[in-house]
């Protein structure tokens, strides 16, 4: 897979949660917490890959991808947490965005050691 293929995958990660969440959460407290944090670490996925391909090092690269793992997982935590509430719509929409944020935090983790055993080399 290239870096351009990979980048549209991780951005759309992101928009596809804006456009799914838009009109599928009510106006609670907790729905609007819940919303913030799923739209800003969904989106943060592929704003961070962005800037690990303009990486000035590889433990810049490194550090930056470790971000991006984080992201990825919180994504998947707030996909949980609204799994757990058994009262929100968003379980089966949210259900193929779960499962490509867990294909791209493979994705990550396998980059990150890969990046790590190249540093080493050098």
């Amino acid at each position: 897979m290239s870096i351009e293929q990979l980048k549209l995958r991780m951005q759309n990660l992101g928009v596809n949660i804006i456009l799914k969440s838009g009109a599928n959460f009510d106006n609670s407290e907790a729905d609007r917490i819940i919303k913030r944090q799923i739209v800003r670490c969904s989106t943060s996925v592929g704003a961070n890959y962005r800037a690990a391909t303009r990486g000035k090092s590889g433990k810049d690269f490194i550090n930056k991808m470790k971000i991006i793992e984080e992201e990825a997982d919180e994504t998947m935590y707030w996909i949980e947490v609204l799994n757990r509430t058994k009262k929100h719509k968003e379980i089966t929409l949210f259900k193929e965005e779960y499962a490509e944020a867990n294909e791209l935090l493979s994705i990550i983790v396998a980059s990150i050691n890969t990046a790590r055993k190249s540093l080493r080399k050098k």
